[in-house]
């Protein structure tokens, strides 16, 4: 198992908690995270239309 493999830890904040309690150098991190799971989330897109066109394409012949 690769290292992009193994399970992620949880972040331990959710979507929508309150700012007012967190330092500037907190609120960075989490959108640095946040923006790190957008990538993630869009690469696995991406995969999954190309496998679809691909699918797609070898049903068609």
């Amino acid at each position: 198992m690769s290292d992009d493999d193994a399970p992620r830890p949880r972040p331990t904040f959710e979507i929508g908690q309150p700012l007012d309690l967190l330092s500037i150098a907190e609120i960075e991190a989490r959108i640095a995270a946040l923006r790190e799971e957008i990538e993630r989330l869009e690469a696995g897109a991406e995969a999954k239309r190309a496998a679809g066109a691909v699918a797609e394409a070898f049903f068609r012949k």
